[in-house]
């Protein structure tokens, strides 16, 4: 962007820019907008405003326990998958793994599997293993997809600092544990904390696969789908979409002030 440019003229890449976060936010907007709305159904123009729909949400036992269940699930993956992933990110950046390559390919090929596709094949599997399909099932689907996206966040994350570091502190007579808790993990918490947050959110939106391997308690996104054939469930789950939207903007704002607090750390630091 040209920085003489006055503001009244903009160049075609801030227009493109313009226009590309309005097409994905504004539909975004109206959630809330009609979540106060005093109609039942979600059309214009508005009939009024009120706040009997979260009064509603609060008193639709089903609706939070839907809720629940993806909150569980949700940050039982996250903190699984990061796990997996911190460990093999330390071992892919650290080690000379034989057939490194086709490793990490055989791991990231949930990536790209269609998501029917590994619902069908995952549900085939535990049927045959006589395995009873409940959340556990779920989180079990949702691990398997999320651990590539930790790893690939976490090894950009620990390729971004000197290894000379970690070797400083062995030589000093640190053992493996705390030069990693002590040295390593305070560097790579940025990307930590961004693959908890990245997991946990492809695990509570994530649909397919829990439509396919979840039982008699449904997460969240399986009851909305649900409800979307009966009109009065609509606005209660329309004040929980905006609760999760400003509950979410909170997360992602304190998210960011963490990975500014890093690269500040990291600047005054000379990492």
């Amino acid at each position: 962007m040209n920085v003489n440019r006055p503001w009244w003229r903009p160049d075609g890449f801030a227009v493109y820019a313009v226009i590309y976060l309005t097409f994905i936010y504004l539909p975004v907007l109206f959630l809330p907008l009609f979540s106060f709305n005093k109609s039942k159904y979600i059309a214009f123009p508005l009939k009024g405003f009120t706040f009997q729909w979260y009064e509603k949400m609060i008193n639709t036992p089903d609706l939070l326990e839907a809720l629940m269940n993806s909150v569980k699930v949700g940050v039982a993956v996250a903190v699984v998958s990061t796990m997996f992933g911190l460990l093999a990110a330390k071992a892919v950046t650290r080690y000379r793994i034989p057939g490194q390559g086709p490793v990490l390919g055989f791991i990231m090929v949930p990536l790209v599997i269609p998501g029917i596709i590994l619902a069908i094949a995952l549900l085939i599997l535990i049927t045959q293993l006589d395995i009873p399909l409940s959340l556990w099932t779920v989180g079990f689907a949702h691990m398997l997809l999320c651990t590539p996206f930790a790893m690939l966040v976490l090894i950009s994350r620990m390729e971004g600092f000197d290894k000379s570091l970690e070797e400083a502190a062995l030589d000093l007579g640190e053992g493996a544990w705390m030069t990693f808790w002590r040295v390593t993990f305070p560097i790579v918490l940025p990307g930590i904390i961004a693959s908890l947050l990245l997991t946990f959110t492809i695990s509570f939106d994530e649909f397919v696969l829990a439509f396919f391997l979840t039982s008699t308690d449904p997460t969240l996104p399986i009851y909305i789908w649900s409800s979307l054939r009966f009109p009065t469930k609509i606005p209660p789950v329309l004040a929980l979409g905006a609760t999760i939207f400003v509950l979410s903007f909170v997360v992602v704002s304190f998210a960011e002030w963490i990975r500014r607090r890093g690269v500040k750390l990291e600047s005054s630091s000379g990492i």
